[in-house]
């Protein structure tokens, strides 16, 4: 039976990369719903290629200009046209649909997720943020619904790949370790960090992301957010989740166990591997990517990370330690301290500064219900805001 799909942030890149693994298989996959918050023109575009019966815009004021341009594109195509959080929600719970790519990034994918996972839902989790704000949460959402809930980004997928199956062997796992590539400041002299650019923050040495990522990217955040997203998704305490710095970013992840064996999971570095594997899972099937040639990968690095250069990895971990909704005041302030700084009104080394301090006055919740977690989170923006109101660049 052909999978029906909803794309949650079908026009980012890992909405773009499920798009072309489906195309790949037509036979197994159709597509139900495709969401965008923006870009209308290429949301149009991929809907008119892949003809979802209902496409979901961020405001009723997107609707007729998206109804125009699929007019331009193709005036025989007329899916329904939703907007606002609730039209996510539903595309999310649809009872024709039987997965979901839940890929919107930050705090916005929070809802549509856990619509997902309460519906039962096949789950691939591209949100990083939805874990990392409410995991006990969405943990909870996804027991009660019987979803399955399958990570996407590469460093989780590798992890998973890499897991045992079993109880019985899972009892053998010492950690894991995440690989971070170091961004593009790995080598900066920190004198230099002080006034670093928002593009030079988002020139990744490796791949092209959106700015919010890239900047996450280069200050580590991006690695901190994903140790909390690891102790949700695979039950250990952050004492247990390694952070290791491969600048080749050919090995995606690992799994140390207790007899001193080390598995690895290897590859290209494109999305469009760990998509493929969570849509064919349990079964696997051709992603586009050419296997990895080894004989042309030279030499492999692994560095500890230099948490003086990186201090968003302590806060990160000090926030799952914490528990509670702490990991969601962090996230919540981290994207309030990005958008400062990608709007020149914060300093690149300043970021770190405005999350601790939200850390340190938001109060946390130890029992983190949703509603606990929503007020976490707006608090937390509250007060970022106000402390950039009283510390400029």
């Amino acid at each position: 039976m052909r999978q029906q799909l909803t794309i949650l942030g079908a026009t980012g890149s890992s909405g773009t990369s499920t798009l072309e693994v489906v195309a790949l298989h037509p036979e197994r996959y159709g597509v139900y719903a495709l969401t965008a918050q923006r870009n209308l023109k290429k949301l149009a575009g991929q809907a008119v290629r892949f003809r979802p019966l209902v496409v979901v815009v961020g405001a009723d004021s997107q609707i007729d200009p998206l109804r125009q341009e699929l007019a331009l594109m193709d005036p025989r195509y007329t899916p329904e046209i939703l907007a606002g959080t609730a039209a996510l929600e539903q595309v999310a719970a649809a009872s024709t649909v039987t997965t979901v790519m839940a890929a919107i990034v930050g705090a916005a994918g929070l809802a549509s997720t856990l619509a997902a996972a309460r519906a039962g839902k096949k789950l691939l989790l591209a949100n990083k943020e939805s874990l990392v704000m409410s995991g006990r949460v969405l943990m909870e959402a996804v027991a009660q619904g019987g979803a399955l809930l399958l990570p996407v980004d590469s460093e989780h997928n590798a992890v998973f790949q890499c897991w045992p199956q079993d109880g019985v062997a899972r009892k053998g796992v010492s950690k894991i370790l995440l690989t971070a590539s170091g961004g593009p400041f790995l080598q900066t002299p920190l004198h230099e960090l002080e006034t670093v650019t928002p593009d030079e923050a988002c020139n990744h040495p490796k791949w092209r992301m959106g700015r919010k990522i890239s900047v996450d990217s280069a200050t580590m955040m991006n690695k901190g957010l994903e140790l909390i997203e690891a102790c949700w998704l695979f039950d250990l305490p952050p004492e247990r989740v390694d952070i290791v710095i491969h600048p080749q970013s050919l090995v995606h992840s690992l799994v140390a166990y207790e007899d001193g064996s080390l598995l690895a999971q290897l590859g290209h570095t494109d999305m469009r591997v760990p998509i493929a594997h969570a849509l064919a899972y349990p079964e696997r099937h051709t992603s586009g990517v050419p296997i990895l040639d080894l004989t042309t990968v030279g030499t492999l690095q692994f560095v500890a990370p230099d948490r003086v250069r990186f201090p968003a990895l302590a806060l990160a971990e000090h926030a799952m330690g914490q528990g509670g909704t702490a990991p969601t005041v962090l996230n919540a302030a981290n994207e309030v301290a990005v958008a400062a700084f990608l709007e020149g009104q914060l300093g690149f080394r300043q970021i770190p500064e405005l999350i601790e301090a939200a850390l340190s006055e938001v109060s946390s919740s130890s029992s983190a219900t949703l509603e606990e977690v929503l007020w976490a989170d707006r608090t937390a923006r509250h007060q970022a805001a106000e402390w950039l109101k009283n510390r400029r660049p």
